[in-house]
């Protein structure tokens, strides 16, 4: 980067490094760098696996929990909203301690690799795919689950209509997840390793990028996990509106 000199002032300076690393940044995602998009296709990947495993086991049980009354209900309740700000150190730590050498799964060699890191990424968003569709689904109108019955729904089709009436609050729970998972970077630092064209994410190479004073390529991973960010929102939208643009 440019250095400032007298007579510019600091603001002046400021602007002007500003500039030319965002302008070096567009150069970077134009001419589709390598590196920008190793690190953007990696973290894409682990999200959208993470969010498929999630879903398969988050979705179910917060119908799960939504359908049933049980004892305790209400403390499983308030220990899914209070996972929802698990901070994402602790998962990684959690996970780093299981898969390391000396772990219990340490047989496995999965620390400071992508099926590792999408282990944590499961663990941290389960909570929010579950607590989101219980919340979806517990708003849901109990008539529409006394009509599929009075119909001769059986009971697993009264569960997917009951689902299909939640399926917009569903969505945003994967949505959720999914930002989650993309945006993190304690998981992927800790149980991945920032390890270069192996485990690094757009995230960890962010956090790398910006200690080394390497500012443009920081920003051009920036603008892409934007562009992903304001993709999916997009999609959801659009998903909601029921296919009108």
């Amino acid at each position: 980067m440019n250095e400032c000199r007298f007579p510019l002032s600091a603001l002046t300076c400021y602007m002007q490094t500003l500039f030319d690393a965002l302008r070096n940044a567009l150069h970077l995602v134009l001419t589709l760098d390598a590196d920008v998009f190793e690190y953007a296709g990696r973290s894409v990947l682990i999200a959208t696996v993470s969010t498929l495993i999630a879903g398969l086991i988050g979705i179910p049980l917060g119908m799960l929990v939504a359908e049933h009354e049980f004892p305790g209900k209400r403390a499983v309740v308030t220990l899914l909203n209070t996972l929802l700000a698990l901070p994402t150190v602790v998962v990684g730590l959690l996970v780093y301690t299981f898969l390391s050498r000396t772990g219990p799964l340490g047989t496995l060699q999965l620390l400071f690799t992508v099926p590792g890191i999408i282990i944590g990424e499961v663990l941290l968003v389960v909570p929010i795919v579950t607590a989101f569709t219980l919340s979806a689904v517990a708003r849901t109108d109990r008539d529409v689950r006394k009509t599929a019955l009075a119909l001769g729904a059986s009971p697993r089709q009264t569960l997917w209509t009951v689902l299909c009436e939640s399926r917009f609050g569903v969505l945003a729970a994967v949505i959720a997840a999914f930002g989650r998972v993309v945006s993190e970077v304690g998981v992927a630092t800790i149980v991945g390793g920032n390890i270069d064209h192996f485990t690094r994410t757009m995230t960890t190479a962010i956090v790398l990028n910006v200690d080394m004073g390497s500012f443009a390529l920081a920003l051009a991973l920036g603008i892409v996990l934007l562009a992903i960010s304001l993709s999916i929102n997009v999609l959801f939208q659009y998903l909601q509106g029921g296919g009108q643009p």
